[in-house]
């Protein structure tokens, strides 16, 4: 037999559970009972059951912070969790991490499936959010004309904002058709360029009433349009597909209405406060300058009056020099010099030319002595084969074309025949 320990057993059972993919991520429909909030841990302790069944829950702090209502026994809920099992106690209990009372479950239920989808396809992220234009000078407003939503709309830009120019495009905000009109007012938006910034707003209500603002067509024609949207749909707890597809969520019109004009009596004295800055860094860098200038123009002074006294004491140097007092003198001394240097130099040519011309004479005799020609004058004759000189019996053969050189003339010969003797003295 095969005995395991109950840790094995739980283990075993929780890597079973934990490998089921079909176990996670669920929706579940239920009541609340033994309900318990642990003041601690912020935890929430309770059991989903219905008519035939139960299961323990646990639902933990950092998502309980977020719920928008608070939880009680008897209280009928629709949970996002997860199926896990507990090894110590060895429990499966439910590990929430949404809850929504369940009158609204299944408009929840659509709600969190095409947020979960269009979060897949990227139309949440970050790196598609356009800034806000902090001076818009058209504003485009999709709502309805007749709702609370513009009319503080307009108030806070009258008041704040009375430069910009408010483009309406009227659109239902409720009820069948609503969606489609709110898609045809961004894309005219869009497509003429007719403002700098969008706000899509609507008071609060329920989830029902903010129905249209969680259709795909509306999140798509946000994803598009080429002017940066602000959302301002519902209260502050009101959340929206069109609030995570907008460049910017303001968490109601109110709100939008100041987030995208500044106060212009807060601009007016921002821009006085800027005038004075101004003036004053002006007048500061003015004096700067001129305080700059008086120092250059004291060093360019003291300069010039040393360079004058520099120069001065030249001209009196110059003055007493006797060259320039009398300069004919100056001539008339080195004139003699002058007249010395000359005859020495043509005394050492004419010694240079004879010493010369005695040793290019000598020269020339010893170069005549050694002359080839005076010694084919005497008898002797050069032999020249393929014209090089030939100086070795080893360099002919029988039947070899040479030249003799004579002293008045050269003789083609032919070799028939070679002896060698030995020199004779």
């Amino acid at each position: 037999m095969n005995i395991l320990t109950v840790s094995q057993l739980n283990r075993y059972l929780k890597f079973l559970l934990d490998g089921d993919k079909k176990l996670s991520d669920l929706y579940i429909r239920g009541e609340i009972s033994n309900y318990i909030h642990h003041v601690g841990s912020g935890h929430m302790y309770f059991t989903l059951k219905d008519s035939t069944g139960a299961i323990k829950a646990v639902m933990f702090r950092s998502y309980g912070q977020e719920l928008p209502f608070s939880p009680k026994n008897g209280m009928g809920v629709l949970v996002r969790a997860n199926i896990g099992f507990y090894e110590r106690d060895g429990n499966i209990q439910l590990y929430v991490t949404d809850m929504q009372p369940d009158g609204v479950g299944t408009l929840y239920l659509a709600f969190q499936q095409l947020k979960d989808q269009l979060e897949k396809e990227g139309y949440f992220d970050s790196a598609h959010k356009r800034p806000i234009p902090r001076y818009p000078r058209k504003i485009g407003v999709v709502t309805s004309e007749n709702g609370a939503a513009l009319r503080d709309i307009l108030q806070i830009l009258e008041r704040r904002y009375p430069l910009g120019q408010v483009v309406l495009v009227p659109a239902a905000v409720q009820g069948e058709g609503a969606s489609a009109q709110i898609v045809q007012a961004l894309d005219f938006l869009s497509e003429g360029n007719h403002c700098d910034v969008i706000i899509v707003a609507r008071g609060g209500g329920s989830l029902e009433d903010l129905w249209a603002f969680n259709q795909i067509e509306v999140a798509r024609a946000i994803y598009r349009c080429q002017i940066p949207v602000l959302s301002a749909v519902g209260h502050e707890t009101d959340y929206t597909i069109c609030d995570f597809v907008a460049d910017l969520r303001a968490p109601t019109p109110s709100a939008a209405a100041e987030l995208v004009a500044e106060d212009v009596s807060q601009i007016a004295e921002h821009i006085r406060e800027m005038s004075a800055d101004m003036a004053e860094t002006l007048s500061r860098r003015l004096s700067e300058r001129a305080n700059r200038l008086d120092s250059l123009a004291r060093t360019a002074k003291e300069r010039i009056e040393s360079r004058l006294a520099h120069s001065r004491t030249r001209l009196d140097a110059l003055r007493q020099n006797r060259l320039l007092a009398s300069p004919m003198g100056y001539v008339e001394k080195n004139k003699e010099k002058l007249d010395f240097f000359e005859k020495t130099l043509y005394n050492n040519s004419c010694i240079f030319m004879q010493h010369s011309t005695r040793e290019l004479a000598a020269a020339a005799a010893l170069l005549d002595s050694l002359s080839p020609l005076r010694v084919l004058g005497r008898g002797y004759a050069l032999i020249l084969k393929d014209n090089a000189g030939v100086t070795d019996l080893s360099e002919l053969s029988p039947g070899d074309r040479v030249s003799l050189r004579l002293r008045d003339g050269v003789a083609d010969a032919s070799i028939t025949h070679i002896r060698k003797e030995k020199p004779r003295l």
